[in-house]
């Protein structure tokens, strides 16, 4: 295998290239601007929305884990977020159809439900947070990531590739966004309510990245990844009634997320192995 990994100079993008190190994988990495330190076996300095910078980063790569994009509404114009994630994703993927590629990997997101960058709360028609929920967009990043995920879906129908698009969560690592965040929630849990308390550690969401370019069946799939509790000290039980009054659902013992993660068990056999150690 060689894997290009598009927007591999960010935080997750760092994650996948020492992982994919560690297990001696060959990697092409797009970064949009020059670094100084970036372990990838060769590196490409250009656009995703290029698509002769990606046919030159396609070179010798067999395999895609595609992660360029603009990771959330509020610092760019609408049109700026939603045109580039989505002709990101289409050129990228498409030309690795073209190319040959049998296997790809996305980000996906969370927020593609609408309820963390809604202007007015949204309510939940029922937990656990799964595929099937209806998804409420009212702004363009959760806009964008559904049209990601319908040309993965297009993706697959047209070349046949094998693409897994992967719901993240708010990601961050031990020592910096997570004990932030953590903190936050001990005593303000509302800032958590839109994301469900739900997280991933970065090295958990680069090693779930990797395990879906070799899903147990190929095709075309949208699995959510979640470490398997919350980032908040308080039951789940508790936060639920308090912050989703009367949304249906079954009981969630402890500090258990409420997201399905059952798909990226059975699909990937992933289940995050740096759980962060939430202060009681």
């Amino acid at each position: 295998m060689h894997v290009l990994v598009t927007g591999a100079a960010g935080l997750v993008g760092t994650a996948v290239l020492d992982l994919l190190a560690a297990r001696g994988v060959p990697v092409t990495a797009l970064v949009l601007e020059p670094v100084a330190t970036i372990r990838a076996d060769r590196v490409v300095v250009g656009d995703a929305r290029d698509a002769a910078v990606v046919d030159d980063a396609l070179r010798a790569a067999t395999a895609v884990i595609h992660l360029a994009a603009i990771p959330n509404p509020n610092g760019d114009p609408g049109e700026v977020v939603f045109g580039h994630n989505t002709l990101a994703t289409f050129t990228v993927l498409d030309r690795a159809g073209l190319a040959g590629i049998e296997r790809a990997a996305i980000a996906s997101s969370y927020a593609i439900c609408g309820l963390p960058f809604a202007r007015t709360p949204l309510r939940m028609p029922y937990l656990p947070i799964d595929v099937r929920l209806p998804l409420q967009a009212t702004d363009p990043y959760a806009l964008s990531k559904q049209v990601d995920e319908a040309t993965a879906a297009m993706i697959n129908r047209r070349y046949g590739m094998s693409v897994v698009a992967l719901r993240l969560p708010f990601i961050g690592t031990a020592d910096g966004r997570l004990a932030e965040a953590s903190a936050v929630f001990a005593h303000e849990p509302e800032r958590g309510a839109a994301d469900v308390w739900s997280y991933l550690d970065a090295r958990d969401a680069a090693a779930v990245l990797v395990a879906a370019l070799r899903p147990a069946t190929p095709g075309c799939h949208v699995v959510y990844a979640a470490a398997p509790e919350t980032l908040a000290p308080q039951p789940t039980e508790w936060l639920l009634d308090k912050f989703h009054p009367g949304v249906p659902r079954p009981s969630f013992p402890g500090r258990s997320v409420p997201i399905d993660l059952a798909p990226a068990k059975q699909l990937l056999g992933f289940e995050a192995a740096f759980p962060f150690p939430v202060a009681a």
